[in-house]
């Protein structure tokens, strides 16, 4: 057998979150040298993967019982992504832990986002720069510079070791009276630019990553929030929808709310 060739997209990452149960009927089972084998394996194999090319691999202590372990891949080869899932399965032992949710996605551009022709003019009717001038050349270079940034952020994000980490999937309505999908371009620009102003009002407080799962899994996007309180996680979703995108469109799965912490310590937390 041949080593597959990489696979790795024209721009952006493989995301992939993983849940998994404990199953501490088998973990009794082992002895103790077979346990502190196991907590080394899983060590090494964090470590591994951190080392490996455009990837990350963040940890978490789950706070619900829907799940005791969680996982968020982001590396650029999907065969990397089918590589690490399958290992961290199993590399507590055979049956240790069990998956309770996974969601598979990747980093995207924002359709929605203002283009550098809509930039100039909004500056030109709203604070009188007028084209041509330099006033109005070096606000166009400043947008450039800041949309650069945020473009690299959102494609290739460096995510923090915040201490909380809130994953849940969503999609936008497709009903009879409410379609999303159904709505003008421009309309839909409109609204999603205004659902970005209040995001953007938790600015430091929470850090969101947004990405695309159409085709890839069960719902349109994946939603990844970091924070450094629990109240902030609750305040901002909360305020965002009643925000008309989440208000009238948006329909959202299950919520996982977990501790970023070391492997060692996750696994000191669920009592492995």
């Amino acid at each position: 057998m041949t080593e597959s060739p990489p696979l790795p997209p024209p721009e952006g990452l493989c995301v992939l979150h993983l849940f998994y149960r404990v199953e501490r009927g088998i973990w009794e089972t082992l002895d103790d040298r077979q346990r502190t084998a196991a907590r080394a394996a899983l060590d090494a194999l964090v470590d591994e993967t951190r080392e490996m090319p455009g990837t990350q691999l963040l940890t978490f202590a789950m706070l619900t019982p829907k799940a005791d372990l969680g996982f968020m891949l982001l590396t650029p080869d999907p065969g990397i992504a089918l590589d690490v899932e399958k290992r961290l399965g199993s590399v507590l032992g055979a049956e240790v832990i069990s998956p309770a949710y996974s969601y598979l996605s990747m980093t995207e551009r924002s359709e929605y986002t203002t283009s550098e022709a809509e930039y100039a003019r909004t500056i030109e009717q709203e604070e009188g720069l007028v084209a041509g001038t330099p006033a109005h050349a070096e606000a166009v270079e400043a947008w450039r510079t800041r949309m650069a940034k945020y473009l690299k952020d959102r494609l290739y994000p460096r995510l923090p070791g915040w201490p909380l980490v809130c994953f849940y999937p969503m999609s936008k309505r497709r009903g009879e009276v409410k379609n999303w999908f159904a709505l003008p371009f421009e309309e839909r620009k409109r609204l999603m630019g205004g659902h970005a102003r209040t995001g953007r009002k938790w600015h430091g407080r929470i850090l969101q990553l947004i990405t695309g799962s159409t085709g890839l899994d069960s719902d349109e996007w994946g939603v990844t929030l970091l924070a450094h309180e629990l109240a902030d996680l609750k305040g901002i979703i909360y305020e965002m929808r009643f925000d008309p995108v989440s208000a009238d469109y948006g329909e959202f799965g299950d919520f996982f709310v977990g501790l970023q912490l070391p492997a060692g310590e996750i696994l000191r937390r669920v009592g492995l």
